[in-house]
């Protein structure tokens, strides 16, 4: 290893508001009625929050049948179906809805293109609970309505539509914005008269921090993302770093830093996926100082002030 490394830390990195909002939503859900409370999916995908949550009393459930009748049962940040609401409704459950305002705003956006008659191209990937949230916003009377699902420019080459004139398409909030805006433009090319949503559906959150590790890459030999497998931004931002030409690896906790990585390394970012805590960032750190000297520099960055209300619970 190096006499000395120099760790620097991304800003913004970590929690988003959406994020803020779910977990505050759970544990205000357990002050109020008590545990158990039921959530369908992860809350957020982030292991060290599912574990702290369970510990609190908190049963991730992906089966409304696994809830008991009557209880209350919380949707996740990442949106859900009508079908999966009517479901709850059917059961008598008592839904408290921690759906992130910017996804809402996606599923807004779909019901206002349906309304008016378009079919819709979704861009994100395939069994993310965000796309199947999006994609079940289509009710049984409009079945005469269609959206279609890309994942890659690839994907457009073998797309086809029935209405290539009645068309409008909407993105998985969390993607790569690079990556989105050469699907977009290449759908725009096949297809004309294709309408987008007002503003861009990539969250303040996740653009913010792409931009912070593109910020960083150039002045690291290595970058860790501190994030969840599951974790669809966190694992855009190693995807970025890659692509930026820094070696980069996602680790969710301490104990998956590997010391072979700090082999010849100089200066080392680190940032966080909107779904990772912040003591999970300090404990890798912790973790680097025990292996080699260190000194530690945060790098100035967006201050984000967004706030979201809680729903009434």
């Amino acid at each position: 290893m190096t006499d000395k490394i120099n760790i620097l830390l991304a800003n913004p990195r970590g929690f988003c508001a959406g994020v803020d909002r779910a977990i505050q939503i759970v544990e205000e859900a357990l002050i109020q009625y008590g545990k158990p409370i039921y959530v369908r999916h992860e809350v957020v995908h982030n292991q060290y929050v599912i574990n702290d949550l369970k510990t609190k009393g908190a049963v991730f459930i992906e089966d409304l049948n696994d809830v008991p009748k009557g209880a209350h049962v919380i949707f996740s940040a990442h949106g859900i179906s009508k079908a999966i609401r009517e479901e709850a409704k059917l059961r008598a459950l008592i839904p408290i809805d921690a759906t992130c305002p910017l996804v809402t705003k996606v599923h807004v956006e779909v019901n206002k293109m349906l309304n008016q008659g378009m079919d819709i191209v979704m861009v994100g990937h395939k069994g993310h609970p965000e796309v199947e949230g999006t994609m079940g916003q289509i009710e049984k009377h409009q079945s005469n309505r269609k959206m279609y699902l890309i994942e890659t420019v690839e994907d457009i080459k073998s797309l086809i539509v029935d209405r290539p004139d009645k068309l409008a398409y909407v993105t998985q909030t969390t993607l790569s914005i690079d990556d989105t805006k050469i699907i977009i433009d290449t759908l725009k090319i096949k297809f004309p008269n294709i309408q987008g949503p007002k503003s861009d559906d990539i969250c303040y959150a996740t653009q913010n921090r792409q931009d912070a590790v593109k910020q960083i890459s150039g002045l690291c030999d290595l970058i860790i993302i501190v994030g969840s497998n599951n974790s669809s931004n966190s694992n855009r931002l190693k995807e970025l770093a890659l692509r930026e030409g820094v070696e980069s690896y996602m680790i969710d906790h301490e104990d998956l830093l590997q010391s072979s990585w700090l082999i010849n390394k100089k200066n080392i970012g680190i940032s966080a996926g909107a779904s990772a805590p912040e003591i999970s960032v300090k404990n890798i750190v912790n973790k680097i100082e025990s292996l080699t000297k260190a000194s530690i520099t945060e790098l100035p960055g967006i201050e984000e002030s967004i706030i979201f209300k809680l729903p009434k619970i």
